[in-house]
């Protein structure tokens, strides 16, 4: 188990942790919550022996295999999928020995490698690493390509997925899910639950946290706190605490003050109807959720539009795509201020495409799009943080956009996206991607948009600046286009979701959490696809419905039509029973040491060579009996 006893952790002249304890068992999955700069990625280094106690001791069983997520890439030129297998170095070394030996002819190296080499899975680990790949969204073809040619974003990916492949006793992960989309974040939860070892994670979506994870370990005030449970219970754990505070309560007061003017204004207008329905239902979850957050360094809104045309854009008949590449075709849309949706799809379906037509930044390729005059767009998608200028200052950029507004105003409006003092005035090529996100929030909020596309606004912000953001939203009067994999911030600020899919924009009619089941069936219905494609020529689905007595008929000529498969399935399932058992008498052989000496030379080659032909054997029996079970399994359904 992880132990830590009276821990002290400096850098520098910063304490970070001082006599903190915590215990974690084997087998524990633990998210790691807290501040930026409270010491979370100073607990990894620290978990990877990379940094030392400065007083107390933490404590690692010595023969626990740890894994982590690199950061950066250095090798651009390997192959996707065999940078994700360079994560397991041991089987690289078992590889390498194996090579080394097949060079020098040692055969006596060579079967022993060879074991080794099937006791650790060695032979399945290119098909494992593919299936990595594929459930964190690379295509087949995209396995075969150079680390190099990914972007920022996936080779992020990359990165997680070699993690994932490393056999450990201990997995630290430190933000998976910032460049995943919903599709890969739903298979990571899956892959994570499933995961036999200690976990600890650090991440900033309480959807994944509570799927993922039974406790918490929250790192305030230089001590390391466990709570039980997920996020959600964690914040309502925390807030029980908070709200004893009486600042806490003057806060929440306000808080609520604010929206009950908001619903009383407009519960009575038709058109505000909704909205006010949505602030509503904000107001009763602020009596759990809020308190957790009131020592927030956030608070910010965006400015109010000056006008708020009807409809603010009308597109008919649109096709939209990349250069000749139609992605949805026949879409109808009409954006009005209040509209609050939340765009759903599956990976590449054309999410982003639809948000980057709108803005302007991808061209229609047909049909009529028609904009107000005084419309008003603020868009927000992660290629706009690497254009923000870098030698500039946030204060200096705000200042370009507002030239005859007062420096103080400006640097109010700053506070709120907590960059005070100094660090308004300090380049932004040294931010992180969390500062440079807020920066660029901080531009949309003060331009007095009305209608605001945004294309994954969450990632890189923490906990509390999610919160910020979900209230900014909830208290925004212009229409709005969000796509996210931040399932609580698509619950907490849309009124409506649209569903991307199969070239299609329609409205999707259910909640979040039927979509994850559609998607799961839609993955399924893919593959289901895929498989009829390449199925035999000449098989049809059935197309007549028959009454009970014929479908009895039917099914016992079925069962007498696939006897003869079955009795297949069942006699090379036999023949793999005797290969394996004659493999097993081979391997008992090689293990024998008097095998390898000088005298018992010709007898090794024998051994070897019947080794390598039942092992050929014994794959081509389980193909064939992949192949007749898959037939007698579509022929029963």
């Amino acid at each position: 188990m992880i132990k830590i006893e009276s821990l002290t952790l400096q850098r520098g002249a910063l304490r970070l942790l001082e006599s903190a304890d915590l215990t974690l068992h084997p087998g524990q999955k633990a998210g790691l919550l807290g501040t930026n700069g409270a010491g979370k990625s100073s607990l990894f280094a620290l978990f990877r022996g990379e940094l030392t106690p400065d007083a107390g001791s933490c404590t690692i069983p010595a023969d626990w295999r740890i894994a982590h997520m690199l950061q950066e890439i250095d090798n651009l030129d390997r192959v996707a999928v065999d940078y994700v297998l360079d994560g397991d170095q041991r089987l690289r070394e078992i590889q390498q020995r194996l090579q080394r030996a097949e060079e020098e002819h040692d055969n006596h190296a060579l079967g022993m490698l060879y074991a080794e080499l099937e006791s650790h899975n060695g032979f399945s680990a290119d098909a494992r690493a593919r299936v990595l790949l594929a459930g964190l969204g690379f295509s087949s073809e995209q396995c075969e390509a150079r680390v190099g040619d990914f972007s920022g974003g996936w080779r992020m990916r990359l990165n997680l997925a070699q993690a994932l492949m490393c056999p450990s006793d201990l997995l630290l992960l430190d933000e998976p899910t910032n460049h995943l989309d919903l599709d890969a974040i739903l298979w990571l939860e899956d892959w994570l639950r499933a995961y036999q070892g200690t976990l600890v994670l650090i991440s900033h979506d309480r959807d994944f946290l509570d799927a993922v994870v039974e406790h918490i370990v929250h790192v305030e005030n230089k001590q390391l706190t466990l709570y039980r449970g997920g996020y959600t219970q964690f914040e309502r754990t925390r807030a029980e605490r908070l709200t004893q505070q009486q600042a806490a309560f003057e806060k929440q007061q306000a808080q609520r003050e604010h929206m009950e003017k908001y619903i009383a204004r407009f519960r009575a207008q038709a058109t505000k109807a909704k909205q006010a329905q949505s602030r509503l239902k904000a107001l009763e979850r602020m009596e759990t959720l809020s308190p957790a957050h009131l020592d927030s360094p956030f608070s910010f809104s965006f400015r109010e539009a000056d006008k708020q045309p009807s409809p603010l854009i009308d597109l008919r008949e649109g096709v939209l795509g990349y250069g000749e590449q139609a992605i949805l075709h026949q879409v109808k849309l009409q954006l009005v201020p209040g509209a609050r949706i939340g765009v759903l799809g599956p990976n590449g379906a054309g999410k982003s495409t639809l948000i980057k037509t709108l803005a302007g930044s991808l061209a229609l390729m047909d049909g009529e799009l028609k904009s107000s005059e005084h419309l008003a767009i603020g868009y927000f998608a992660q290629h706009q943080l690497d254009s923000l200028d870098s030698k500039a200052s946030p204060l200096l950029h705000m200042a370009r956009i507002a030239p005859q507004e007062r420096e103080q105003s400006l640097r109010n409006f700053l506070g709120g996206f907590d960059f005070h003092g100094a660090r308004a005035e300090e380049p932004v090529l040294h931010f992180s991607g969390g500062e440079k996100a807020r920066l660029a929030l901080a531009l949309i909020a003060w331009q007095k948009p009305n209608l605001l596309l945004l294309d994954e606004p969450t990632n890189h912000l923490d906990m509390e600046m999610r919160h910020a953001l979900t209230l900014a939203l909830q208290g925004f009067e212009g229409a709005m286009l969000l796509v996210s994999h931040d399932r609580a911030l698509i619950r907490d600020t849309t009124d409506e979701l649209w569903l991307v899919a199969d070239g299609r924009l329609q409205t999707y009619q259910e909640d979040l959490d039927t979509y994850t089941r559609w998607l799961a069936r839609f993955r399924q219905q893919q593959a289901e696809d895929i498989r009829i494609a390449n199925a035999p020529a000449g098989a049809q689905p059935d197309e007549e419905r028959v009454d009970a007595k014929t479908q009895r008929r039917l099914a016992a000529e079925e069962r007498k039509r696939l006897a003869p498969l079955r009795k297949q399935v069942d006699k090379l399932e036999k023949q793999m029973g005797e290969a394996q058992a004659e493999l097993a008498d081979i391997e008992t052989g090689l293990a024998n040491n008097e095998i390898y000496t000088a005298g018992m030379k010709d007898q090794l080659k024998t051994l070897l060579s019947r080794q390598a032909a039942c092992r050929q054997k014994i794959e081509q029996l389980e193909e064939q009996w992949l192949e007749a079970s898959e037939e007698l399994e579509s022929h029963s359904a």
